[in-house]
């Protein structure tokens, strides 16, 4: 598959699996294939272990290899965009080991060094990209200050940078990051999920990533379909829809990301509801929340198998 397909293929829902885990704390591999089968056979395209909402920085090395290979495994023609990061030299060798165990893509998690400069993040994603020349790169960008020109050097050294996951809630600067860089040099991801698609779609953003679609794949695909039509009415009546549960996943700085969308899969039978630290289960309360917004999707353990929700709540 050429570079160019593979970039245009990620214009859809990335799908950002949770990590389940067995009561001793491990992680839970059947139920975990199963959920990656899931998010296929409900017409997800792209998935990406070891993402945030995969908890990647709870995650050992060897677990995270391991969820890239039952990925793999599991995806049939779905694109794998495996999760890399931390330091320079793991994240070269986690790239390798996506590469060999049948990703097409890697997704660079935003470098956690305290201290960096222009130069040395160009440096950190080339390094990586260098090493895999023949898989898609795609950037995490959650730093607002990263300019449009430092991107641009990068795609000049790094053909294989094939798109860029923005994760800062301001689609004004979005538009001229696009427009700096070249709207027809690489592709565009929001990385805010369902919340900020609508609004990111204008700045010329085709796809985005989600956790949501753990839970209710056909709603998330559902809302793409309604933006690549242009029908905005149609978009944001659905964006009211799953607003309540975006926005108790974004509470407390986003404390709860992960454990919502994991209580909702406990709710529906398909994992454990159990989370590593720093991340804490919910609340019995917040749980209640997470239950009231499945029925209203229309949604109940029967229903898990199809990952379809009733056609209107």
């Amino acid at each position: 598959m050429q570079l160019t397909e593979i970039r245009a293929r990620v214009e859809s829902v990335v799908a950002i699996p949770v990590t389940p885990f067995d009561d001793r704390d491990g992680v839970d591999e059947k139920s975990y294939g199963e959920l990656i089968t899931r998010l296929v056979d409900g017409g997800v395209e792209v998935i990406t272990p070891n993402g945030n909402t995969s908890e990647f920085y709870a995650l050992t090395p060897q677990e995270a290899q391991r969820c890239v290979e039952i990925t793999a495994a599991r995806a049939g023609d779905a694109l794998v965009m495996a999760g890399v990061g931390l330091d320079t030299a793991s994240a070269v060798r986690a790239a390798e080991h996506a590469r060999d165990a049948g990703a097409r893509l890697v997704m660079v998690h935003q470098p956690v060094h305290p201290f960096q400069s222009a130069d040395g993040w160009l440096a950190y994603h080339r390094v990586i990209a260098d090493a895999v020349p023949d898989l898609g790169v795609v950037l995490y960008l959650r730093d607002p200050a990263v300019p449009g020109a430092l991107l641009a050097r990068l795609f000049d050294v790094c053909p294989n940078v094939v798109a860029i996951k923005y994760a800062v809630p301001d689609p004004v600067t979005l538009a001229t990051l696009i427009r700096t860089t070249g709207v027809d040099r690489m592709s565009w991801l929001c990385g805010l999920a369902e919340t900020w698609a609508p609004f990111f779609w204008l700045a010329g953003v085709r796809g985005f990533t989600s956790g949501l679609v753990n839970v209710a794949p056909q709603l998330s695909l559902e809302l793409l379909g309604h933006l690549r039509r242009g029908d905005h009415a149609a978009a944001m009546g659905l964006w009211w829809r799953l607003k309540p549960f975006e926005d108790l996943r974004a509470r407390d700085r986003s404390a709860l990301n992960v454990s919502v969308v994991k209580e909702a899969l406990a709710q529906l039978g398909l994992c454990t509801a159990a989370v590593r630290p720093p991340i804490s289960t919910l609340s019995a309360g917040d749980a209640a929340v997470v239950r009231r917004t499945l029925e209203k999707w229309g949604m109940s353990p029967a229903e898990a198998e199809a990952g379809a929700p009733a056609a209107s709540a």
